[in-house]
């Protein structure tokens, strides 16, 4: 078969989508491209079982979308699979009814967090062929395309309209949609696949260079990412989705440490990458990365390539810290998420903010550059609980015990327990998707949204102190450092302007007025 994998470009005035490999939803105005992960592995394992495979990223290639379906029309694939997100849903069920008049014969098939946990909404609202629930669809796909080649059986995981001309399964169930329309699924997804059975990713196919470079995880171009596990062992944090639909709880598998040094080494030895970065939710700490780091050192690969990761505060000690310095381990990135105790436990977090600073202090502590990421906009905080997050912040920078950080408003999504939350306490001021892009808060809570807006860019600034400036300038060692100081600065300016209380957004009445109270 001839299978295209693509992201049709969303033209929009708020700015560049992060739609790939992204948890949370955001429009950037200044462009970030992440190499999305799933995807490309999707890609490479059809590859790898004979298909041919066509990568179409309009959005991290710039292109207009009629320039993309100029490009989906010379292709004139079999099969197209395409992954979505609840705030641009309704954008792609509309390019959807498009390309089912542009190219009739062409399979239409959905991936992504909202599908997987709202599957019969799509098939009310788009002509696709079908769903591939869960976060295997790189396996479940080939597994698809057998079917369709060979009449392979369908595995479960799968959706599709009833009296389908070519999608067919003697263990389906019938369901019918609120729309009323006939639905067959095969039953929830297994996800149970050995992640070591994937072939290494086929960076040329999936063109590696659209995501080298436009990407604030970088401080060394080209970088790439790497995808261990799936996708975080803690499993838990009520905001996120892909904990909840793509890997639910339960569900957690990585490489083994092998295999993961493997596409490393691989990537390497063919490709002239500075710096790695590894975007499963958490990297496996323990035994899983004291292996992984002395493979890395063993073998020599620390000397030829930076890395990084998403990493938990409690994972690790100082001897681990130090380790993975000497595997060239540079960017560490935390969620930290909020300073106040009754919010980290209300989200599951599992952390408290004293073994959020001490794991701080020592991630800084053996040489690494320790990233964190904060959320306001939680319906149960006071003023005075979103000021102490903003304090905390402040207090780690002082104490040099953080390098950057990221500010983001806190999103509901559909099929999350905070979501389930927000609808039994009535704390939801909008459930249209597309106010669900972090352009504004969509939850009830005793702050305006012009506060809440003011408190994130406050965050941004909050690392803005003469000292702070300063160890960073007596930091410069390189030309190169001098080059990722200003591109961070550039990014900080874009993030200030990604919350600017006046954003180009449309819908909910009740925003810029302050939000009755959710307590």
């Amino acid at each position: 078969m001839k299978i295209v994998i693509g992201y049709p470009p969303l033209d929009s005035a708020k700015g560049v989508p992060l739609l790939t490999q992204n948890r949370q939803f955001q429009y950037f105005n200044k462009p970030t491209y992440i190499y999305p992960m799933v995807p490309a592995s999707a890609a490479s394992n059809l590859a790898a079982h004979g298909h041919e495979v066509v990568w179409l990223d309009g959005i991290a290639e710039k292109w207009t979308f009629a320039r993309w379906l100029d490009a989906l029309r010379a292709a004139q694939p079999d099969l197209l699979l395409l992954e979505t997100k609840c705030p641009v849903i309704r954008q792609h069920w509309q390019i959807a009814r498009q390309l089912r008049e542009c190219l009739p014969t062409m399979l239409q098939v959905w991936v992504g967090d909202h599908v997987t946990y709202l599957p019969h909404e799509t098939f009310d609202n788009a002509p696709i062929d079908a769903i591939i629930t869960g976060g295997d669809y790189d396996f479940l796909i080939v597994e698809l395309a057998a079917h369709l080649t060979s009449g392979a059986p369908l595995p479960p995981g799968i959706l599709f309209p009833a009296g389908h001309a070519r999608l067919r399964a003697d263990n389906a169930r019938q369901e019918t949609t609120p729309g009323g329309r006939a639905v067959c699924t095969t039953g929830p997804a297994q996800l149970k696949h050995k992640l070591d059975d994937l072939p290494l990713i086929d960076r040329d196919l999936t063109h590696w260079q659209l995501y080298a470079y436009e990407n604030g995880n970088y401080k060394y171009t080209p970088g790439t990412y790497v995808y261990s596990g799936r996708d975080c062992w803690w499993n838990k944090c009520t905001f996120c989705v892909w904990d909840h639909t793509l890997n639910p709880p339960g569900t957690y598998r990585s490489f083994s440490p092998e295999r993961a040094f493997a596409e490393i080494k691989h990537i390497v030895d063919h490709y002239p990458v500075k710096e790695i970065f590894d975007d499963a939710g958490s990297i496996r700490a323990g035994k899983w990365l004291r292996t992984f780091c002395e493979l890395m050192i063993a073998s020599g690969y620390n000397k030829k390539v930076v890395l990084g990761c998403n990493m938990r505060f409690d994972s690790a000690d100082e001897e681990l810290y130090r380790l993975m310095r000497k595997a060239n381990f540079r960017f560490l990135l935390y969620g930290l998420e909020s300073g106040n105790q009754a919010t980290l436990d209300r989200i599951q977090k599992g952390l408290t903010p004293a073994q959020i600073e001490e794991g701080a202090r020592m991630c800084k502590a053996a040489g690494l550059a320790p990233h964190v990421t904060v959320m306001l906009g939680y319906p149960w905080e006071t003023l005075d609980d979103a000021k102490n997050t903003i304090a905390f912040a402040k207090k780690l920078f002082k104490k040099g015990y953080i390098d950057t950080l990221q500010a983001t408003i806190c999103i509901p999504y559909p099929g999350t327990p905070l979501h389930r939350e927000c609808k039994e306490h009535g704390w939801l001021m909008t459930e249209e998707y597309e106010d669900y892009d972090m352009r504004r808060p969509v939850m009830k809570t005793c702050l305006t949204d012009a506060q809440i807006m003011g408190f994130t860019q406050e965050l941004y600034k909050s690392f803005l102190s003469p000292a702070f400036i300063l160890r960073k300038v007596l930091g410069v060692r390189s030309w190169q450092d001098v080059r990722f100081l200003f591109m961070a600065g550039t990014r900080v300016l874009g993030h200030l302007l990604d919350f600017k209380p006046k954003q180009k957004q449309c819908g909910c009445a009740e925003h810029g007025q302050q939000s009755k109270s959710a307590r």
